[in-house]
């Protein structure tokens, strides 16, 4: 799964508050195939502590499969329970976990590894070279 698609999706569930009503009940296989995206949504059950299984493939889409995922609850004012997918990677560092930088990174560790580097004394030597990096070409 591309890490772009860890942005924030919303996934709305509406909970009513007469406790006699009993949601619709549905098989496991529709359940487990049908999708949030869907009109009609995906019911499932609340156990007496709370808890509730995500259906797989939604878990699987949004990464809430992976070790460290979590879910925000925010409960809005209109009665609306939103489930907001987390990631264990903050959004603002998921550039360093691309494919591209984790290769960019494994070259830049075989070249340390083999020696193709070169160390400076100073800020100000290291600044020259760059400069005479910058004339040779």
């Amino acid at each position: 799964m591309p890490l772009g698609s860890f942005a924030v999706a919303r996934y709305t569930v509406r909970m009513s508050s007469d406790p006699r009503r009993k949601p619709a009940t549905r098989s496991r296989a529709v359940a487990d195939s049908a999708t949030a995206d869907s009109e009609a949504g995906v019911y499932v059950g609340v156990q007496r502590r709370g808890v509730f299984a995500l259906p797989a493939d939604l878990r699987k889409r949004h990464g809430l499969d992976q070790p460290g995922a979590q879910v925000r609850i925010v409960e809005r004012d209109d009665g609306v329970i939103e489930l907001h997918p987390q990631v264990a990677i903050p959004a603002d560092q998921a550039w360093f976990w691309t494919k591209r930088r984790q290769a960019a990174e494994a070259e830049a560790d075989a070249d340390v590894a083999a020696g193709r580097l070169t160390r400076h004394a100073s800020s100000d030597a290291f600044l020259e070279h760059l400069d005479g990096l910058r004339e040779s070409r």
